[in-house]
């Protein structure tokens, strides 16, 4: 079962409806190319800093949902629209990553579960939980090529994310991210193929486009690892588009040829004091 993925690292403007017509401009220009799955950037619609993310935050079902919706049903496409910072009705603000289906329906929404609190020795210190709630649970969604998983950025660190995501049936994840220019060159395409091998799973991270102007610089070289932990494709740091078609029943030949899941002892992963 094959699905052809396309990637769309964009550029993030500080005007939220300029962010959206950039993304309809793209699915314009990628609509011959007839992709199953369309991938976006964590927080594409909102430059990443935490003071932004209330100011930009939306109800479910607001204006930005709506769009998405409409875009994804009008080009026929599973939208995966990277993340957005999501209100809820008590005031909470969420890293919200959003899967609507090809007819518009929403299929998935992921909160970030692990948020990005860093202290540095200087004094200085960045933190998400400032603005932001966690989420409280894991993501996979079924679509006709097999289930799919879904986490944002800093939960690709932890290695339960991907393992929990892969048992729950995930054949592919799909990680919206904006490592940073410390972050990016050190651990960004060594997470996407460690995740890969150790779960068996295609990893499919898209980023943002850097832009030095912002009070965020985002690394970009959005990557396509495949289950056996090979780059398929990544870009570089500028705008860009990727689409490649991967093979879903590739996974289960690798499964079956080197058995990490199946063969698991779980009755010896408990820790005993």
């Amino acid at each position: 079962m094959k699905m052809k993925v396309a990637q769309l690292q964009t550029r993030v403007y500080p005007e939220k409806e300029k962010n959206l017509d950039q993304l309809q401009t793209l699915l314009d220009r990628i609509h011959g190319e007839k992709p199953d799955l369309v991938t976006l950037g964590e927080m594409f619609t909102c430059p990443y800093v935490t003071e932004n993310f209330p100011k930009y935050a939306e109800p479910e079902g607001g204006p930005t949902w709506q769009c998405l919706s409409t875009l994804a049903k009008e080009y026929g496409v599973y939208l995966s629209a990277g993340s957005i910072p999501i209100r809820d009705d008590a005031g909470h603000v969420y890293n919200s990553a959003y899967v609507f289906d090809r007819d518009g329906k929403q299929i998935a929404r992921h909160d970030k579960v692990h948020l990005f609190d860093i202290y540095l020795k200087n004094g200085d210190a960045y933190k998400e939980s400032d603005t932001l709630t966690a989420g409280d649970h894991f993501t996979v969604f079924d679509t006709e090529f097999g289930k799919i998983g879904l986490f944002i950025c800093f939960d690709i660190r932890f290695v339960e994310t991907t393992r929990i995501e892969s048992l729950m049936g995930a054949k592919a994840i799909i990680v919206p991210a904006a490592f940073n220019m410390t972050t990016g060159p050190a651990h960004w395409e060594l997470s996407f193929r460690m995740r890969a091998v150790d779960n068996q799973v295609y990893m499919i991270g898209t980023s943002e486009a850097r832009d030095p102007s912002t009070g965020y610089t985002g690394w970009g070289h959005s990557i396509l690892t495949s289950p056996w932990g090979d780059v398929i494709e990544q870009l570089d740091e500028k705008e860009g588009i990727m689409i490649n078609e991967i093979d879903m029943d590739y996974v289960d030949e690798i499964r079956a040829q080197l058995p990490i899941l199946s063969a698991r002892r779980t009755d010896l992963y408990e820790l005993k004091f």
